[in-house]
């Protein structure tokens, strides 16, 4: 095996960079895995890409190779492993906690507040690279049926949205309302309809992601939310003036996410998955005289993540319709560079054997 590789790393100008790095060796507990895809979140774009806006635990350390979404196979495995073994299939859930504080127990890594927290692609290198050195207990075995574009899907979009619907208990009674159709939301529509939701709504500003939401049956109904007013009328309007019993935003834009607050039933459930931005809204009449609950939601835990990698299977359903372009190493920048423009669904770098 060739001894050195090439990662991108993300400067915080919008530009990529390629850099040599060894191959590292995989201690106690330790894997290294191949990368077999790695696909580009939006907080790639916002936190690291355009600048490097994260502060302490959630700050990108420059240098370090890019990339939170993997999924691949185990080439090189050290001492100690309890579950995986050589040639195993595993998706990388993105943040590697200390493992022994409240949150981590619970399976919640993300919520880790350790010293010891680190997050691939962020203060670990990442999946921007033909390898990439893993912790076991940050694996999830990605089965047969799922490619490695999937699994690279589930680390961080699909178990967000998954968590988020898991809250409010979505189900064959429900319609549901969608703001924001980047990744994240066109995963939502996705996951909503496969959990038997009665109706699927959709809105955004950027028609492109609107059409795609409709090109692949994801949403019954697309609505350009340019303008809010406009757009909740026609909400209203498809839904017999009573508005959706759940509704997700994924926009984190504070118009997409008072009007979800306000197109949610009497008596329903909304929940914040976008990151950023701020709301404004009237309490009294948008969510307490209609009785309405609001969830906030942060990623997902290692066991529902498992959990959606299960359901995956017996649904029939591949994350991996929602990508739209596909690149190789060679040509990172162009990836990043297209996810950062928004005229695309899910873009992912891959790694042909």
């Amino acid at each position: 095996m060739n001894k050195k590789i090439l990662g991108a790393i993300l400067p915080g100008n919008s530009t990529v960079e390629l850099r040599e790095f060894e191959i590292p060796k995989p201690g106690h507990g330790q894997v290294l895995v191949k990368t077999k895809a790695s696909t580009i979140c939006g907080s790639d774009i916002r936190c690291i890409y355009r600048a490097h806006v994260g502060k302490g635990p959630e700050g990108y350390q420059p240098g370090m190779i890019a990339g939170h979404e993997p999924c691949g196979i185990i080439k090189e495995v050290g001492e100690g492993l309890k579950r995986f073994k050589k040639g195993d299939r595993v998706i990388v859930y993105h943040i590697s906690g200390c493992g022994v504080c409240y949150d981590c127990r619970r399976g919640y890594y993300i919520s880790c507040k350790s010293p010891y927290r680190a997050a691939y692609g962020w203060q670990r290198n990442g999946g921007m690279a033909p390898y990439m050195l893993c912790d076991e207990k940050d694996l999830i075995a990605l089965p047969d049926e799922l490619t490695y574009e999937d699994g690279a899907l589930v680390a961080c979009g699909f178990g967000t949205c998954y968590e988020a619907l898991v809250k409010m208990g979505v189900s064959g009674n429900d319609r549901v309302l969608v703001t924001g159709l980047g990744p994240v939301g066109l995963a939502t529509l996705m996951l909503a309809k496969a959990m038997g939701c009665d109706m699927t709504i959709g809105t955004d500003i950027n028609e492109d992601r609107l059409r795609l939401a409709k090109e692949l049956g994801l949403a019954d109904y697309v609505f350009n939310s340019a303008d809010a007013a406009a757009c909740e009328a026609e909400i209203m309007k498809v839904t017999n003036n009573l508005g959706c019993e759940r509704a997700i935003d994924c926009s984190a834009n504070n118009s997409a996410r008072a009007m979800a607050i306000r197109c949610t039933r009497e008596w329903g459930k909304m929940a914040m998955v976008g990151e950023g931005g701020d709301v404004t809204f009237n309490p009294s009449p948008d969510i307490m005289h209609g009785q309405k609950t609001i969830y906030g939601s942060w990623v997902t835990s290692l066991w529902r993540m498992e959990e959606l990698v299960e359901h995956l299977v017996r649904w029939g359903i591949h994350p991996d319709r929602l990508i739209t372009h596909r690149f190789e190493l060679k040509d990172v920048d162009k990836a990043y560079a297209l996810m950062a423009s928004g005229n695309c669904g899910k873009v992912a770098v891959i790694y042909p054997d």
